[in-house]
């Protein structure tokens, strides 16, 4: 019970286990840790709370944020030990998820106009309680036999600059890194191998990023080979964030990838977590009298 997982997603989002079938899960793979952190949503992890209880495995409460930095495909920013019931983050999440529930009926509408027969009915109805997302629209479409997999309806119709892609709203990287510091969460970049940027950039990158607030790098990742983890873990140390890991764990939009293994030599010690929380007690502790941007420029972007 070494091992920890820090990177799952659940049916509040994309993934296609419950939190407290996520939560089982990982404690029947022997994990110690499993952080639920679903894309601009918190809403499983009160059941995720409830199915930890009386298992002799811990739950850290986090999010995944979508953030706007320029990049082809987008950035992504992980949340740790955030409180779920801060009010600023609730509604900035609200407004997260009514911008997808407007982007969805635009990308029925694009999949038609291309000759695709599906309905917003049938994409509702594949994400049950869920929230619904690109993953969704990709199953019906295999469902209905226009494509033999997952990678093929992304790289002919969903995906970014693939015909039936529809950008979604976003929040840019201060506000997104504000907001999870206001919730008393550590700011942590996800998967950044997945930026495609030269090593010396991210670390540019990076280094911009602290002076918002940025207190992680999740350098142990399920599609970043060994080399580039321990290059990554280098690099963090070196500029002194915390280092997490995580299998990105979504069920069976991502078959290959095992909660607590990724793609099958995946290993998060559990080492990493104190670190995590002790960085999550200063975060909160400075989270009410200084936060690393202009509260007005959240609020103008909450608007939009």
């Amino acid at each position: 019970m070494d091992l920890i997982d820090l990177h799952t997603h659940t049916t509040a989002s994309d993934g296609s286990y419950t939190p407290s079938e996520v939560v089982f899960a990982a404690y029947e793979s022997g994990l110690a840790v499993v952080a639920i952190t679903d894309h601009d949503n918190i809403n499983g992890i009160e059941e995720a709370f409830k199915a930890g209880k009386g298992l002799p495995i811990e739950v850290v409460p986090g999010v995944e944020i979508s953030v706007d930095a320029g990049f082809r495909g987008g950035m992504h920013m992980l949340g740790y030990c955030i409180d779920p019931s801060e009010p600023r983050l609730v509604a900035a999440l609200e407004r997260l998820q009514q911008a997808r529930a407007e982007r969805n009926p635009q990308v029925v509408e694009k999949l038609n106009q291309l000759g695709l027969d599906i309905t917003m009915d049938e994409v509702r109805a594949c994400a049950g309680q869920g929230q619904i997302g690109r993953p969704h629209f990709a199953q019906v479409i295999i469902e209905k036999g226009y494509a033999k997999n997952r990678a093929e309806a992304f790289n002919r119709w969903l995906g970014a600059d693939k015909p039936a892609y529809v950008p979604k709203f976003k929040f840019k990287p201060d506000v997104a890194i504000s907001l999870l510091r206001g919730a008393g969460g550590v700011p942590v970049l996800a998967h950044p191998g997945l930026l495609k940027l030269a090593f010396l950039r991210l670390e540019s990158l990076i280094r911009e990023l602290m002076e918002l607030g940025l207190e992680g790098v999740e350098a142990i990742y399920s599609e970043h080979n060994q080399a580039l983890r321990k290059r990554l873990s280098d690099l963090a140390a070196r500029l002194g964030l915390v280092i997490t890991g995580g299998s990105d764990f979504h069920g069976d939009p991502k078959p290959d990838i095992k909660l607590g293994y990724g793609l099958g030599d995946l290993r998060v010690p559990k080492s990493l977590l104190m670190p995590l929380k002790q960085r999550a007690e200063k975060v909160a502790a400075s989270r009410l009298d200084r936060l690393p941007v202009n509260q007005e420029e959240v609020s103008n972007q909450l608007k939009q």
